[in-house]
């Protein structure tokens, strides 16, 4: 899934579960982490752009290293060290990362049918078990657009009846008067 969709399962599954802002990043972050694995792509287009031996580091490598409990501990790890609540943070963080596969396994298949991405979950150090569902989406499909969809209403229904969204970990000026804004449309 996309990575909107990451954060906006980790927000909605998560936040009541985080006491501040700051382990509410944190667990959502963690959420979009195992993605990081993935940043080969920027290379491997830069090589292709400039007419350089072309790479294939996104290929090799995306679900190898972000993609398996090592990495799911590891976030975790991260998260309970710079985290107000160390274990409940940990705890969420390492709940984020197994919420970020589940989606991989239902919503991240390529374009052909036989183009599933699995979960090797003790990667990289080895490839089995390997999770995979033959039914899964494509990555750019309905099924997917329909849950990025669902995820926002209730992030913003939520939003007007708790008074924030997750716009306020960025900015909590912005998100009140995104807040102000939906309940003035929405709420009689």
């Amino acid at each position: 899934m996309s990575p909107i969709t990451h954060f906006l399962v980790g927000w909605t599954a998560l936040e009541r579960s985080q006491p501040t802002d700051r382990d509410k990043a944190l667990v959502v972050l963690a959420g979009l982490a195992p993605d990081l694995d993935g940043l080969g792509i920027v290379v491997d287009f830069a090589t292709r752009t400039l007419g350089l031996t072309e790479t294939n580091y996104y290929q090799e490598f995306h679900r190898v290293y972000g993609h398996g409990l090592p990495a799911a501990l590891v976030i975790a790890l991260l998260a309970a060290c710079f985290a107000r609540k160390s274990v409940r943070a940990a705890i969420g963080a390492f709940i984020a990362v197994h919420l970020h596969f589940l989606c991989d396994m239902l919503g991240s298949r390529g374009k052909g049918a036989e183009d599933i991405w699995g979960i090797a979950y003790f990667s990289p150090f080895a490839d089995t078990p390997m999770f995979e569902w033959s039914g899964q989406w494509e990555l750019f499909s309905w099924q997917n657009t329909l849950v990025t969809l669902a995820l926002l209403g209730w992030t913003f229904a939520r939003g007007m009846r708790v008074g924030y969204t997750p716009l306020r970990l960025a900015s909590k000026g912005a998100d009140a008067q995104v807040v102000g804004a939906l309940r003035q449309r929405f709420v009689r």
